[in-house]
């Protein structure tokens, strides 16, 4: 085993790989099925739950300001004071958020849950790559437990559509919520049973000002976004949007004036920084974001249940499930940051098969689209976590850990406010007709444009990230063989 790298603690026989790879993958996927179980179910949900259209927005709204606003600070938290504390508090917290869902008395409790389950997810997601490259020294068996994490991010979004739409059509959707509370609580026993804790040498100073600016100008921008889906122009929205930015402005001040910043400015002098935290951003912007979105255009255009519509969208990410599994085998061929560029490159091709759908067509009209656009998503998955680690120092991990995340989600929340205004940009006269069937199939064909053009842009910014990295690190050329001085007799 190499030595571990200065200002970690080194990974002993102790660490468990195996239970840890197992509690963190499965944590993993439990706070992707929470997020997207509602998805193909939303509509009944809302009403379920006496929640108007500004609600329905929220379900899903609530669990992404808690994630993107926690997850740096979350990732900072866990390197200095305990990954595994940080770890299992976030799955005890997540069981609780779950099971106040689930006896909820009206609306408001059940949308502050969702919020709540947000906080614990960021609690969740930020320590766990790094307790997995704790647990793993450097190298193949690292490179596979990252794939196999990045399998599960994909296996619960699989499940999660289809889970909420089974049990919210057999039990309602309090039993949704109580099923993941039960389950939560056993991972949250086997993680402290089974982890085994690790932290940075030296903990950081406490940075509250970056803390509080980045918390409340990411709470402000999601906001901002998900109320702009009913008008752009109103004043709270500006406000929204322009709070959250000056917000976020002043968090870069804050860093780059602070002694110990949350967030070391000088990374993103690295090119494989860049490409981790652009990649994670445009995989939100261009295929989180309008995957999340597409069960309820399905519905609207081809008149699908919302459980066929969340299996129709089981096929994109059960064969990314697979990908990320097999991706370990490009590591000997392609960098990290070149798996970014080809992951990207293969989801805007299968985004852009999704093109031409209209109400008289069957689903197996996506099917190709979405199989090439889930293996594209598999081998995203699991270079973005290689990234995410690698791309910082080693002691850091839960913090590069949490700043890919917070990447992602923030452009998941952007994607799905650009995939509304553009699918829902041509309105017909009389909704609920076939003509609003049509209009929509209309806008459909705009977003997937979009969203395809997203993927092709990330990955020509990691393109050029991979070109300055191979400038900053040329490959090390071969020494030519010396010869023998030659002797006498």
């Amino acid at each position: 085993m190499s030595p571990a790298p200065p200002g970690s603690t080194p990974a002993t026989a102790s660490a468990r790989p195996g239970a840890t790879l197992a509690v963190t993958a499965a944590a993993t996927a439990l706070v992707t099925v929470a997020y997207t179980a509602p998805t193909a179910s939303l509509a009944a949900t809302a009403q379920a739950a006496h929640l108007g259209a500004s609600g329905r927005t929220w379900i899903l709204t609530g669990t992404l300001v808690g994630i993107s606003a926690l997850l740096l600070t979350a990732g900072s938290a866990a390197d200095d004071h305990g990954r595994k504390r940080v770890f299992t508090f976030g799955v005890l917290l997540f069981a609780a958020a779950e099971a106040l869902a689930a006896l909820a008395p009206g609306g408001a409790v059940f949308l502050a849950a969702r919020v709540l389950l947000g906080v614990a997810s960021a609690a969740v997601l930020a320590p766990a790559l790094g307790l997995i490259s704790h647990a793993h020294p450097a190298g193949p068996e690292r490179i596979r437990a990252l794939g196999i994490w990045g399998a599960a991010v994909g296996l619960g979004i699989a499940v999660g559509p289809v889970y909420g739409a089974l049990v919210e059509q057999w039990a309602g959707w309090r039993a949704v919520n109580g099923g993941l509370a039960v389950v939560s609580a056993a991972v949250a026993a086997c993680a402290a049973a089974g982890l085994t804790e690790s932290r940075a040498e030296r903990p950081r100073a406490l940075d509250p000002y970056g803390v509080l600016t980045l918390t409340t100008g990411t709470s402000l921008l999601i906001a901002g976004l998900a109320e702009g889906r009913s008008g752009w122009g109103r004043p709270v929205v500006v406000a929204l949007l322009v709070g959250g930015v000056l917000l976020l402005a002043a968090f870069a001040l804050v860093e780059a004036k602070v002694r110990e910043p949350m967030l070391d400015l000088a990374l993103f002098r690295s090119p494989g920084f860049i490409a981790a935290t652009g990649g994670a951003l445009f995989t939100g912007l261009s295929l989180v974001g309008f995957m999340s979105y597409l069960p309820t255009l399905l519905q609207g255009v081809l008149g699908l249940s919302g459980l066929a519509a969340g299996g129709v969208l089981a096929l994109w990410s059960g064969l990314s499930v697979l990908s990320a599994l097999q991706a370990r085998r490009l590591a000997a061929h392609l960098s990290a940051t070149a798996q970014v560029a080809l992951g990207l490159l293969i989801c805007g091709l299968g985004e852009g098969g999704l093109y031409g759908l209209t109400p008289g067509s069957g689903w197996l009209r996506l099917a190709p689209g979405l199989a090439v656009a889930g293996i594209g998503s598999g081998v995203l998955n699991a270079a973005l976590a290689r990234l995410a680690v690698s791309s910082v120092p080693a002691h850091r991990a839960a913090m590069g850990s949490g700043a890919n995340n917070t990447s992602r989600y923030i452009g998941s929340a952007l994607g799905v406010a650009i995939t509304v205004a553009v699918a829902g940009s041509t309105r017909p006269t009389t909704p609920g007709s076939e003509a609003a069937a049509h209009a929509l199939a209309t806008g459909t064909d705009r977003a997937v444009l979009v969203a395809a053009t997203l993927c092709l842009l990330g990955a020509a910014l990691a393109l050029a990230a991979r070109t300055a990295e191979s400038r900053t690190h040329p490959a090390p050329q071969p020494t030519p063989p010396t010869r023998e001085p030659a002797t006498t007799s």
